[in-house]
């Protein structure tokens, strides 16, 4: 049963509750008091079908009422998590972000997974079962803990934009080679200043959010944190074993993250699609890969066309998924 203190929220229509320390703290030189928020939209449909959780990437946290809209339309009840350094997680001392391992967030996700839930039941919802909508860095870890971790209630998870690799140059191929060392020598060390032009292109076409929490000018990656994805990235690329259906959403192309570049608005600047597309098979057994033409990194954040076929194809997944006897999806499908 919930035992979560809830208080309003920042944003309208929502409430917030810590979810305190996880129950491991990570080894190593302490950065500040950890703690996870979990956000939850305060109306709820009508016989909700599921729970869905909405989780976020790097240099990120919950703003994106929109998609809690979508997911409620579609049937759910809406909660989000700010995971540990990040949005209203972020305590005095910490070092945004940093992370030593993809399970640190994998965490995250399972105890915001199970709150949320019990929290579900506490307002006499039901036992539902549970959806899981992971961003980027988040898609990631969410990948990694759906394999390792089987949760019995999971029924869906959505990986929009997951941070499956990076297109990268041959310098920048060396310096990762490099990482797994610097990492175990130095975990939080700034390696990558990891500048977000998307960010702030996102600022320019009229989205708002907490600058302090999403930062334009971006949030510098430490060694620990490189390591952590690249060996997570790498467990992807050789095979996970998801057992419920996975809607893999990707833009139908990579650029640089230049303002300067005349399609920013229109593809992902931040992943390479191609590893999107590679990890694609090996996910597991009923992966559903669909390209948005135009869509950005986050697919939610996309120009409104683009969006729109995103909030089609996430409607139809989650009302195939959510039903009994799903069968495996076939190939990949191009909306635009």
């Amino acid at each position: 049963m919930s035992t979560l203190t809830w208080r309003p929220d920042i944003l309208d229509g929502y409430e917030a509750a810590d979810l305190g320390a996880p129950a491991v703290a990570p080894s190593g030189r302490a950065d500040g008091a950890l703690t996870r928020t979990l956000i939850r939209r305060v109306a709820v449909p009508e016989a909700p079908r599921a729970v869905a959780v909405i989780v976020h990437g790097y240099n990120d946290y919950f703003f994106a009422t929109h998609l809690a809209d979508e997911l409620a339309a579609a049937g759910c009840a809406a909660y989000a998590v700010d995971m540990r350094r990040a949005g209203r997680s972020l305590q005095p001392g910490n070092q945004p972000h940093h992370i030593a391992h993809i399970d640190e967030l994998g965490d995250d996700i399972a105890d915001a997974a199970t709150a949320a839930r019990d929290d579900a039941l506490a307002r006499g919802l039901g036992d539902l079962p549970l959806v899981v909508h992971a961003h980027s860095t988040g898609g990631l870890a969410a990948a990694v803990w759906a394999s390792d971790r089987p949760d019995a209630a999971l029924a869906a998870l959505v990986l929009d934009g997951p941070f499956f690799g990076l297109a990268l140059t041959a310098g920048q191929r060396a310096l990762m080679r490099a990482v797994p060392v610097l990492a175990r020598a130095r975990s939080r060390m700034v390696i990558d200043p990891a500048r977000s032009p998307y960010t702030a292109g996102l600022l320019e076409r009229g989205w708002e959010f907490d600058v302090t929490w999403k930062r334009p000018e971006g949030v510098g990656a430490t060694a620990g944190w490189l390591a952590a994805t690249r060996a997570a990235q790498a467990r992807a690329a050789g095979g996970l074993d998801i057992r419920v259906p996975v809607l893999l959403v990707s833009s139908d192309s990579t650029g640089p993250d230049r303002l300067d570049n005349p399609l920013h608005a229109s593809q992902d600047t931040v992943v390479d699609v191609a590893a999107t597309a590679r990890a694609a098979t090996r996910l597991g057994a009923q992966v559903e890969p669909v390209i948005i033409a135009g869509a950005l990194h986050d697919a939610a954040l996309s120009a409104a066309g683009p969006r729109a076929r995103y909030f089609e194809t996430l409607r139809d997944f989650l009302g195939s998924a959510l039903q009994q006897g799903h069968e495996p999806p076939g190939n990949v499908r191009t909306r635009g």
